[in-house]
């Protein structure tokens, strides 16, 4: 601050400023008035040893210039002239000139010791606090510290402390910033702009002075460590956020010292860090294969959260290697003599084969059993002795209890949004599987909300986020239904050290390109008709059941509407009734059936994917009377492997797969066309199967065409697919609007009429 004009001219004038508490009488109108104890402020000019009060007239030869400029930096400093307040009065004799709050906030009382006596002492002023003056401020010399120290009755669980240093006692602030952040709620009123600090109680007299800016940060990590309550302590699972804590502390204007458990705080940094030599992983001498840098990456994270006890989501592209980088993780664990328990891999039972051919291709060393197929309970006992075990979903629920018995190193689930629904069985048995660490494999753990994460994450590290309630007020409804950016930034923050995802467009810049066609199909003649005369009746039947039991009970009817006008697109063949059956032909088969004649034609080879089994029987038959050969998958298929194999080695260039079937684990590098006969809700699957062609190994360009009925339900489900997607991209990637759930509107848009 600059000297104003006058006082550093006239030198032998020191402004003298005096703080101390008194009483102050405000009249509120009424006969008693209100009495507030705060903050009081006499000030003195000393002239060569002489002291006179500012308002005194009687020494003369006073730099009167000077002593105004003095109260000019006193009032710009917040200081209230006592004259100016007529509605208060003072004690008589007190010595008060100005008053620093007619209100005794604390916080503004703080700032004004935090702030304004530093700068008066560099102007020169002398400044004297008496020793009982209640709003003192601890200066920013003295130090802060930290501590988190293992709870003695609780091993999972911490204490921590956090406070400052004086006169060689420590003094623990964490209980009176827990209180100051319970009373104050959002803080949004506590650290408004216009503060310059806030206070946190030291002891009588002293406090502490923090910045809101830095509160409100402070705050976000303390809420999230006790999010059980300030007496619970924390779980050592949200230890990672100690490192913030220290972060947001460390802030280069007051030491900070940290003197508790050095291996806590190591552990915390290291996780919320990740690993910091990725690419010095050497692949397993057994692998047999090359792996590609990010896949070393990959390997290092998995190796990384192995170290530090946690659990994880590898979250990869579909197509960059998430099996090749958990074999090798495996192998390593095999070599380095970590493996002494079996590596469980749970799978859809239809990648169990893909599996067990991966681990042969590549980890030939690792001795593998599969527990699947009625005689499996036979070989339960030999279980334990092998590297490897693969098992599925309905497995692990049938068998719960006895494979809860079989201890194991590792733990993988693959396509682990299988467990999604926290109450299904599968996931309740999964739970309770017996591993020392757990790993996920999902492209997609965010599928449609994000009690799908929380679900995984209660596999994965239960706690983390809370119970499930929990975790449907602090982050679903805020997040979902009202777009709360805070509380997505603090959901991203919790789980971003769990999570790794790569996409290919990051770390495969090599592949060929994808190019996305949306292909518009117009209804006419009858098949128009028929969609709006089931619309209309769908409508009306949606509406009544909305009136009379809400919108969440109203469930089935909605998805019944919603059904049959899909159905309508795709081909009236599919829709039970009379005035379907009256229905002859399909603008969207018939312009399939020419878009793959015209591919086929130019040299292509294609994938078409359905959610209809009984659509691709129909393709099928409209294939085979055009004379075009093909093969087909859906969960009816006895034998995936075989057209699988036939299409690989060219033996058909037509391929009609069901998404539920051909959804994952498929490598069909042979296609580089992928039709989507029809459109489904969830982005992420149909990203999924599109992506069996266009993955590692690909050397063509891909062209994927998404066949879409103009104006109908599928044109208003492409709005509902890109809500769903900016929700997953929002938590894992960092970027993306909040999507809102399906509300009234949505539903009135999906069944508006068809475009005239």
């Amino acid at each position: 601050m600059q000297s104003p004009p006058g006082v550093a001219a006239a030198a032998r004038c020191v402004p003298c400023v005096r703080l101390f508490a008194d009483t102050l009488f405000v009249d509120d109108g009424s006969r008693h008035g209100d009495e507030v104890r705060t903050a009081m402020v006499r000030l003195d000019f000393d002239y060569q040893g002489r002291k006179v009060r500012s308002g005194d007239p009687r020494l003369g030869g006073r730099d009167r210039e000077a002593e105004l400029s003095a109260c000019r930096v006193l009032e710009g400093l917040g200081a209230i002239e006592l004259a100016h307040l007529d509605d208060c009065a003072v004690t008589p004799g007190a010595g008060i000139d100005y008053v620093l709050a007619v209100d005794a906030d604390v916080h503004a009382l703080c700032a004004f010791g935090a702030h304004a006596i530093p700068q008066l002492r560099a102007l020169g002023w002398r400044v004297e606090v008496d020793a009982d003056y209640p709003w003192q401020v601890i200066g920013t010399e003295i130090p802060l510290y930290a501590s988190a120290l293992p709870d003695p009755e609780r091993p999972d669980w911490f204490g921590l402390e956090l406070g400052v240093e004086v006169d060689g006692h420590r003094i623990d602030l964490l209980p009176a910033l827990l209180e100051l952040l319970d009373s104050a709620g959002d803080l949004s009123s506590l650290t408004r702009s216009a503060r310059r600090c806030i206070a946190v109680r030291v002891d009588e007299t002293r406090w502490l002075p923090v910045p809101p800016a830095r509160l409100k940060l402070l705050s976000k990590v303390l809420v999230e460590l006790y999010r059980n309550g300030p007496k619970a302590g924390a779980p050592s699972i949200r230890a990672p956020l100690i490192a913030e804590l220290c972060a947001t502390l460390h802030d280069g204007s007051r030491p900070l010292r940290w003197v508790g458990d050095t291996k806590l705080r190591e552990q915390a940094y290291a996780i919320a860090m990740g690993p910091r030599t990725q690419a010095q992983v050497i692949a397993p001498e057994g692998l047999r294969a090359e792996l590609r840098p990010y896949q070393r990456e990959g390997v290092a994270w998995l190796q990384h959260l192995r170290s530090h006890s946690a659990s994880g989501i590898l979250a990869d592209d579909m197509g960059l290697g998430k099996t090749l980088q958990t074999i090798a993780h495996i192998l390593i664990e095999k070599e380095q003599g970590r493996l002494d328990r079996p590596a469980m891999i749970v799978t859809l039972t239809s990648l169990v084969g893909n599996w067990q051919r991966e681990l042969a291709r590549f980890a030939p060393t690792l001795t593998v059993a599969v527990h699947h197929g009625p005689d499996r309970k036979e070989r339960m006992d030999k279980l334990a002795t092998h590297d490897v075990v693969i098992t599925t979903y309905p497995m692990v629920a049938r068998d719960r209890d006895e494979l809860a018995a079989i201890p194991l190193h590792l733990l993988v689930l693959d396509e682990a949004h299988a467990i999604k629904n926290h109450d299904a069985q599968a996931a309740e048995a999964a739970r309770k599987l017996d591993a020392r660490n757990r790993v996920c494999l999902s492209g997609t753990p965010i599928e449609n909300h994000l009690g799908e994460l929380w679900s995984l994450f209660d596999f994965l590290m239960p706690g983390l986020l809370g119970a499930r309630d929990e975790f449907h007020v602090n982050f679903r409804q805020p997040i979902e239904n009202l777009g709360d950016r805070v509380r997505l930034e603090t959901l991203r923050d919790c789980v971003r050290p769990y999570i790794l995802r790569r996409t290919k467009d990051a770390v495969a810049p090599e592949l060929p390109a994808k190019t996305m066609l949306i292909r518009s199909i117009e209804l006419s003649g009858p098949q128009r008709e028929l969609y709006e005369s089931i619309r209309v009746s769908a409508h009306a039947d949606v509406r009544q059941h909305i009136k009379q039991r809400g919108m969440a009970g109203s469930t089935i009817a909605i998805l019944d509407a919603l059904l049959k006008l899909r159905q309508v697109c795709c081909d009236p063949r599919l829709v039970s009734g009379d005035a379907a059956r009256e229905v002859e032909g399909s603008a969207k088969l018939d312009f399939l059936l020419e878009l793959v004649t015209e591919s086929l034609a130019a040299g292509r080879r294609i994938l078409v994917f359905s959610q209809f089994a009984r659509m691709l029987g129909l393709v099928s038959e409209g294939l085979l009377a055009r004379g075009i050969g093909h093969v087909t998958l859906t969960g009816q298929t006895p034998d995936r492997q075989k057209p699988i194999d036939a299409f690989q080695g060219g033996r058909a260039d037509v391929f009609l797969i069901s998404l539920k079937a051909g959804g994952a684990g498929l490598n069909l590098t042979g296609a580089d066309t992928v039709i989507h006969y029809d459109p489904w809700w969830n982005p992420a699957a149909q990203a999924q199967a599109t992506d069996r062609a266009h993955r590692i190994g690909q050397t063509k360009p891909v062209f994927v065409h998404d066949l879409i009925v103009a104006g109908s339900v599928e044109e208003r489900m492409l709005g509902l697919q890109k809500h769903k997607r900016k929700l997953a991209d929002a938590v894992l990637e960092n970027g993306g609007p909040t999507p809102s759930s399906l509300t009234e509107t949505d539903l009135e848009d999906l069944l508006a009429p068809l475009a005239p």
